[in-house]
């Protein structure tokens, strides 16, 4: 397809399709003439992924580059590509130093309880596990009595959507469109799940506590 058909069908401006080539973000089209190319649907796939990761998890391109050329090293790797768009897993390796001090931190170890019982196969410098840590630590700062344990009863819920998330992945073409889509379905549906959350309470409320 000519660059005027690969922007119709992604809905990327032209101007930007041509920045995106620039910047190595987006390989170059099979050349057809001095100043024209072709591109197919790998280019189409790359081109929605790009969009994903600047447009929706808000990279900046230079990270967007460092993110693309790692899952171009891991693209026969699902599981390694999907850490990757979705900033599960590092594209560079954590600096040791800061691991160890993160490490360190008194809510690592709940959390760490927590991936245990659950039985979950995790990056061991994931941030989403630095967040549930750091979570841990306000509560109890904040006088609560609460740890990994009260977090189970969720983390089970979190299980089920995982799985929902995933089933939703399994028609897609290849792994950089199950990429593409993992980013729109992780990013675009949380604030709609957190919505779900407050109508839930909302209704619960209702029925315990409601006139």
């Amino acid at each position: 397809m000519r660059i005027s058909e690969l922007s119709r069908r992604s809905g990327v401006p032209i101007t930007t399709i041509k920045h995106y080539l620039r910047e190595g973000l987006l390989p170059p089209g099979r050349p057809t003439a001095a100043t024209q190319a072709d591109y197919g649907d790998s280019h189409l796939r790359r081109l929605r992924l790009i969009r994903a990761l600047i447009g929706i998890r808000g990279l900046s391109i230079s990270a967007t580059r460092d993110v693309l050329s790692a899952v171009s090293e891991h693209e026969a790797d699902t599981h390694q590509v999907l850490g990757l768009v979705l900033g599960a897993r590092p594209v560079t390796p954590t600096d040791s130093d800061e691991s160890e001090e993160a490490e360190d931190r008194p809510g690592v170890a709940d959390a760490d309880a927590l991936l245990s019982e659950m039985g979950w196969d995790v990056s061991p410098h994931a941030p989403a596990k630095q967040i549930v840590a750091e979570t841990l630590e306000t509560l109890r700062s904040l006088g609560l009595d609460y740890d990994w344990r009260s977090l189970l009863p969720y983390a089970a819920l979190a299980q089920r959507t995982a799985t929902l998330d995933l089933d939703q992945l399994d028609d897609a073409a290849d792994t950089v469109e199950r990429a593409e889509r993992a980013v729109l379905l992780t990013l675009l549906l949380e604030p709609a799940l957190l919505a779900l959350r407050r109508l839930a309470q909302e209704d619960e409320s209702a029925k315990r506590y409601g006139g």
